[in-house]
């Protein structure tokens, strides 16, 4: 499994919106990103500067994605 990388909650959100992601809302520090095709899933992005690995991890796993899968996003 590759190392992840550490990027800002604006870059993950950039990736997920080739998903097809939308920017519902923002509540305080986090990104309220929803899916606008089916399954409507609803994710939480960190607006910080830098996201723990963890987080991000967790955040992919939300997606439905595989770390492969997201990287080749962020590319």
């Amino acid at each position: 499994m590759p190392r992840l990388p550490v990027l800002s909650g604006r870059k993950i959100c950039q990736a997920l919106e080739k998903l097809g992601y939308k920017v519902d809302h923002q509540t305080g520090s986090h990104i309220i990103l929803r899916n606008v095709k089916p399954p409507y899933r609803r994710l939480s992005v960190p607006d910080h500067k830098e996201v723990a690995r963890g987080t991000l991890r967790s955040i992919i796993r939300q997606a439905g994605l595989t770390v492969e899968e997201f990287l080749s996003l962020t590319r």
